[in-house]
């Protein structure tokens, strides 16, 4: 027998956690697990945008070939300028270029590859918590993984923390940051943090590595993208990964990119010429259709600016979702202890609750939550904000 010891290895747990929802039979059950949004019907819908340009390629679409190892040339130029801003100098110098890939999960296993074969030795620093998935990707790559302080044990911001290990971070190391709506925590650094994280970044001369992954549903569209932009007007060089899943809910479409930022043009075509070759052996061309919607959007005004009303309005629900959550833990004197719930930015939230407690708003309210007391405030329902505060309630007053 050839696989008679091929070991089993446990599930994904988020993945698993979807598995046990689907199964559980109680009517009210509550997703809180999944990373997708969700409207007021509780379903993950396809934006109108998406559907207009999906019936215009419909008609318009001559030819299912290959696209390339970069991918959709009108996608990558869209969304560099949807990412750097279009007036950005580094577009401007022809020193940026965009490589498509299986959604933001591919893009950063791509620059995980990059990082291990173009800058091999060198460490990728990670915020502690950070996406599960971070940690196995770069190990799976071959990088080492080594953590900085984000949030502490009292589930609130730790800058301090954060600054004072990366100013020991080797020179030259590759450290991940988290663009807007930090995930799993919803915490974000404001405009003075970043420009600190900035000069610590330049003076140990690190390399950053941005994951993009929710323009749009911080604070804007424009504003998500401020400390990106920041440090690509300040430093010669950065990597960025930008998700198409969220701001498009084109989840199942795989839609992201890889983004270099280098000091010249012609070591963009040299950073170019590793990441396709990297990503011949990975996927070989990424799929088109996906991209050929996004590059349909934002290539027209009027598609474009339905987008981008949909984009707000999906921010603006989950803001709205937020701040009715700890109203709603107001009666049980709780607002205060999950005041951090209405500051935090994006769809998950650190809660702040135990393991177990997580285990029994499952058991008891059939509530879904990763352990780690991540929730996807995107999943919640406005009319069921009062159920949910008594349930919680009930698990961290017992």
């Amino acid at each position: 027998m050839h696989f008679g010891q091929i070991p089993r290895v446990p599930g994904d747990p988020i993945l698993g956690l979807m598995d046990l929802y689907r199964a559980d039979t109680n009517p009210a059950k509550l997703d809180l697990g999944v990373g997708v949004y969700k409207d007021a019907q509780g379903l993950t819908p396809i934006p109108r945008a998406v559907k207009l340009a999906e019936q215009r390629l419909l008609d318009s679409e001559q030819t299912k070939s290959y696209i390339g190892g970069h991918g959709d040339a009108q996608f990558g130029a869209l969304l560099l300028r949807q990412v750097l801003g279009s007036r950005a100098i580094a577009l401007g110098e022809q020193r940026a270029g965009c490589t498509q890939a299986p959604g933001g999960t591919g893009a950063l296993r791509l620059a995980g590859e990059f990082i291990a074969k173009c800058l091999p030795g060198r460490s990728i620093w990670l915020s502690d918590p950070t996406w599960p998935i971070h940690e196995t990707l770069f190990a799976a790559a071959g990088l080492r993984v080594q953590h900085y302080p984000y949030v502490g044990a009292d589930n609130r911001l730790d800058v301090d923390g954060m600054l004072a290990t990366l100013q020991q971070v080797p020179p030259g190391d590759v450290v991940l940051l988290h663009a807007c709506c930090h995930n799993p925590t919803g915490f974000d650094l404001n405009h003075d943090d970043w420009l600190r994280v900035l000069d610590v970044v330049r003076a140990r001369e690190l390399l950053p590595l941005f994951d993009f992954a929710y323009q749009g549903f911080g604070d804007g569209l424009e504003e998500d993208a401020w400390a990106v932009r920041l440090f690509a007007e300040t430093l010669p060089e950065m990597l960025i990964t930008s998700s198409c899943s969220k701001n498009f809910g084109l989840y199942r479409e795989r839609t992201g990119a890889l983004i270099a930022v280098t000091s010249d043009a012609e070591r963009l075509l040299d950073v170019r010429s590793q990441l396709a070759s990297l990503a011949r052996n990975l996927w070989s061309t990424p799929p088109a259709h996906g991209a050929a919607v996004v590059a349909t959007i934002l290539a027209d005004e009027p598609l474009r600016q339905i987008w981008q009303d949909e984009v707000e309005r999906m921010r603006r629900r989950i803001a709205s979702l937020r701040q009715g959550l700890v109203e709603a833990l107001t009666p049980y004197g709780l607002a205060e202890r999950f005041a951090h719930i209405a500051r935090q930015r994006g769809m998950f939230s650190y809660t702040g609750l135990t393991a177990e407690q997580v285990r029994r708003l499952r058991a008891e309210d059939s509530v879904y939550l990763v352990e780690s007391g991540r929730a996807n405030v995107a999943g919640l329902d406005a009319e069921r904000l009062d159920d949910l505060a008594r349930a919680i309630a009930r698990v961290v007053q017992a």
